[in-house]
């Protein structure tokens, strides 16, 4: 279970996340594409990395030319996590099991006279009434406030690019990065204390989150790496425990079930968070550093 650093952070990094594409226009997105080859002299596999919005409205064109090459060209397509029945059953009895307050507790009811303004202004900006959210807890009341926000503005994460990249390669072979567990673990901290001081701060940031939107969204579009690298990770750099969690961790230990994908003479598709595609210890950069050819930005 991350430590308090990630805690602190986890609702922030959700925001940037899920609100990267808040005023995204119908054009044509050119997002970013790599490509990796070696270092076994052609005898191993090569994949493309793909960076993912996870939240989308339905209009927004992002599979340009390159990208339907590569996807054309793959064999076998890497997500973060399955999606199945079976797995979204079983992230519904996580969210039930560690998602809801002891009965007779109200969210509402624990929050500070100073916050109670805020949570009735994030709940009107998502467009819930208080009962709708009241019993749960913080983490879960902060992710429903998120996505019925999105929702407002037409997007959903059907529409986000790992739903439709599954959905395009349906019945075509499919591996995964982590489990539904592991995923849940980053959501779900265990202190009450922190949990709660992050919700009051991530109460403001669904305040005025809209306003600190256009630069990501011109970012992703255009696939400029650095000035996502800046908007999107460099909050985290006064939480080396976050981002040590929430990304430089699991890069790791993507890298490592990178590195034997590429040894199978396969080509692989790879759709991951843009996040994890940008900086010094992004994806890219790591593999680059371990002697693979990458090509791209």
């Amino acid at each position: 279970m991350p430590d308090g650093g990630t805690v602190r952070m986890r609702l922030r990094h959700l925001l940037v996340l899920f609100f990267t594409l808040l005023f995204l226009s119908p054009a044509l997105a050119a997002p970013s594409l790599w490509h990796v080859t070696g270092p076994r002299n052609g005898k191993g596999g090569d994949a493309y990395l793909f960076g993912s919005v996870h939240v989308l409205p339905p209009d927004v064109e992002w599979r340009g030319p390159e990208v339907a090459a590569a996807m054309k060209k793959a064999q076998v397509f890497v997500f973060e996590v399955p999606q199945s029945a079976e797995d979204m059953a079983r992230l519904q009895a996580l969210i039930q099991a560690r998602g809801t307050l002891p009965a007779g507790e109200s969210l509402r009811a624990l929050l500070p006279d100073d916050s109670r303004a805020d949570y009735d202004a994030a709940l009107a900006a998502a467009g819930l009434a208080p009962a709708q959210v009241d019993g749960m807890r913080p983490w879960l009341a902060a992710l429903q406030m998120l996505f019925h926000q999105l929702a407002r503005h037409n997007f959903s994460a059907g529409d986000g690019v790992d739903n439709k990249v599954m959905a395009q390669v349906a019945g075509r072979e499919r591996r995964y990065l982590e489990t539904i567990e592991e995923q849940f673990a980053l959501l779900a901290p265990d202190d009450p204390a922190l949990e709660m001081e992050e919700f009051r701060a991530s109460l403001k940031d669904l305040r005025d989150a809209s306003a600190q939107i256009r630069p990501l969204v011109d970012a992703w579009q255009a696939g400029d790496q650095s000035a996502l690298d800046d908007l999107i990770n460099g909050g985290l750099a006064d939480h080396p425990a976050a981002r040590k969690a929430l990304l430089d961790d699991r890069n790791a230990r993507w890298l490592v079930q990178l590195r034997a994908l590429l040894r199978e003479k396969k080509t692989f598709f790879i759709t991951v968070g843009a996040g994890h595609l940008t900086g010094p210890k992004g994806l890219p950069a790591l593999l680059r550093k371990a002697g693979f050819r990458v090509t791209g930005p």
